[in-house]
């Protein structure tokens, strides 16, 4: 159904998404895809880099940086194919479409992120604990460091600014929005980052301590402490999309604007039931009740609920929607 068929005649669509979401959940792929790009090519120059710095200099938080920015390079791939993949029409065996496909490929990144960044970041640092090595050319950990800051910035900024302008239009805090949104490639990019900027930093301090003191031991921390950041966010990542792969509904704020939607539409009296399901990134499949106004016969009310569910899964956004009709007993749903 993908974005739904058409109405018949002149009927107007039912805006069941708030204002600006159903322009959103057409913009949000192309935007969604320029955000992984850019930080598929920043977090591609930065492993490089980080890993001819690692090997020059033997430092263990640069050897866990390079490990992070090498992780996170696999994990743009993972999401990449996501929309790639989510993207697809839908088809005879998938008729709500493939857009919980981009949850299934994010997971892998996530598992990704988890397994290779905070995995080798950590036993890394636990064997530099064990078995200290001098690390050397601080000059240049540093300079790699300094320019692996401005190119995870500039991938952060394009993030971060797709970030606030969905919250805006969802009215809700820009880390709300992000921990919530329905599209895991931003939330994706977002936390990695977030945690990529941090951890140059626990590394640049961990490598200063290493040459201020001649220890390896605040390196091997640093490097302990990267991989555990990066553990902290794998988690976070995983446990969301795990949410959305098994059926996550609607928000608060998008159940109300649906049956306020509904109840706008003259033929519909009242709303009883109503279930919105994430299908995808900004894709929604509607499931209602609703008591028709009028009292119409099996027969019309049947068409009338057809030409109902046509109007809804032809707004973008939403897949499909399947109407009732309410039980007399049932307790009627208000915006």
């Amino acid at each position: 159904m993908g974005g739904g068929q058409p109405g018949e005649g002149n009927e107007p669509v039912v805006a069941v998404l708030p204002s600006g979401a159903a322009e959103q959940a057409q913009e949000t792929g192309g935007e969604s895809t320029l955000t992984v790009v850019v930080a598929f090519a920043a977090n591609l120059l930065i492993a490089v880099a980080k890993t001819a710095a690692a090997v020059m200099t033997g430092a263990a938080s640069m050897l866990a940086e390079a490990a992070h920015s090498w992780a996170d390079t696999g994990n743009e791939v993972f999401l990449l194919l996501a929309q790639r993949k989510a993207s697809r029409a839908a088809d005879r065996t998938h008729p709500f479409g493939y857009g919980r496909e981009v949850y299934v490929w994010s997971l892998f990144a996530a598992i990704g992120l988890f397994a290779v960044g905070a995995g080798v970041s950590i036993t890394h640092g636990i064997q530099e604990l064990v078995h200290p090595e001098p690390a050397t050319d601080f000059g240049v950990a540093y300079a790699v460091l300094a320019v692996s800051f401005l190119l995870e910035g500039a991938s952060f900024f394009q993030a971060s600014r797709q970030a606030k302008r969905s919250a805006a239009k969802r009215d809700q805090e820009v880390l709300s929005h992000i921990l919530a949104t329905s599209d895991p490639t931003v939330r994706a990019v977002f936390f990695e980052d977030a945690a990529a900027l941090v951890g140059i930093v626990i590394a640049a301090v961990g490598i200063g301590l290493h040459q201020a003191t001649g220890s390896a031991v605040p390196d091997a921390v640093g490097s302990i402490l990267v991989g555990v950041l990066l553990g902290v966010v794998a988690v976070v990542l995983i446990d969301r999309n795990r949410r959305f792969l098994v059926g996550q509904a609607a928000d608060e704020g998008l159940q109300r604007a649906a049956i306020g939607a509904l109840l706008d539409q003259p033929e519909i009296a009242r709303v009883t039931q109503l279930h919105l399901q994430y299908m995808g990134a900004q894709q929604i499949f509607l499931i209602g009740a609703v008591d028709l106004d009028g009292d119409p016969g099996e027969t019309e009310a049947s068409h009338v609920l057809a030409a109902l569910e046509r109007r809804i899964a032809a707004q973008p956004g939403v897949v499909a929607a399947v109407l009732s009709l309410s039980e007399p007993q049932e307790e009627s749903l208000h915006p």
